[in-house]
């Protein structure tokens, strides 16, 4: 029993794992924003914009009276707009952190010494350490 503890508790002591653990609470409270976002912005906009229509209200009743069994489709249209408006703000963070993260990384561009250098008599363009110009023969200061 001894050696299962030792092992869970290095199991658990890895990074990976943490960071997972980590990477689930923050989802699940950026959730919370997105649904409200959703329900609290969205959604209003999208009555406003429909004349009133409450898209998560949508239903279809098979029977009558309060026992008859409804289909729900507009909770499930207000689920996929829910879920489309997460993966688009997962989307931009992930975009926006892989953008900043290659611009840390990237390493600014040496600028290189000039090989070349313009006769000031013919504006030929010439090895950087010739001391008289090869086309039209002058001396180089």
């Amino acid at each position: 029993m001894k050696k299962f503890f030792e092992e869970f508790k290095k199991f658990i002591s890895r990074g990976n794992v943490m960071d997972m653990a980590v990477g689930v609470i923050i989802g699940g409270a950026f959730t919370a924003i997105v649904n409200s976002l959703v329900n609290d912005i969205f959604m209003p906009l999208l009555s406003l914009i429909t004349g009133g229509f409450d898209i998560a209200g949508m239903s279809v009743s098979f029977g009558v009276g309060d026992n008859a069994a409804t289909l729900n489709y507009g909770a499930f249209l207000s689920a996929v707009i829910n879920f489309l408006l997460i993966a688009l703000v997962i989307f931009c963070i992930i975009k926006a952190m892989n953008t900043a993260k290659d611009k840390m990384l990237s390493k600014p561009e040496e600028s290189k010494a000039p090989t070349t250098k313009k006769c000031p008599y013919c504006m030929s363009e010439i090895d950087i350490q010739a001391t008289r110009c090869p086309h039209c023969t002058s001396e180089l200061p």
